[in-house]
């Protein structure tokens, strides 16, 4: 299997999506976060719908290069804000509750100030299968 890249066609993220084989298993590395738009047009304010969104966005990616969130072993989360840590977790709970991937989940400046998350997920096409 060779390389491949998934792009979410955003100029900001190019290709925020990478599947690579690695021996005997085929990692994706997937980020993903809200694109800033005008103010006018943010449909959601807080991390816990942003973190959805983003989610959705990783979902997406995986399934473009065979994965599924059932594969992801590992995700990392920046929030801008702190005191979001417990909502942005809900969030990852209701979406990876059986999966249970390693996950670390820090603060970090974002890109923009209405970004609240960005989240990373490494995934191993075929993890899943032992669930």
């Amino acid at each position: 299997m060779k390389r491949a890249r998934v792009s979410s066609g955003t100029p900001t993220r190019r290709w925020p999506a990478t599947r690579e084989p690695s021996g005997s298993a085929t990692a994706c590395w997937c980020r993903a976060r809200r694109r800033p738009a005008p103010p006018a047009r943010w449909p959601w304010a807080n991390a816990a719908a942003q973190a959805r969104f983003v989610l959705d966005r990783v979902e997406g990616a995986l399934t473009e290069l065979g994965a599924t969130l059932r594969d992801v072993v590992r995700t990392r989360i920046f929030v801008q804000r702190i005191e979001d840590w417990q909502a942005v977790a809900r969030v990852h709970g209701e979406r990876f509750g059986r999966v249970r991937p390693a996950n670390t989940l820090v603060q970090a400046t974002l890109v923009h100030p209405d970004l609240l998350v960005e989240i990373e997920a490494q995934a191993v096409i075929g993890a899943g299968d032992a669930l």
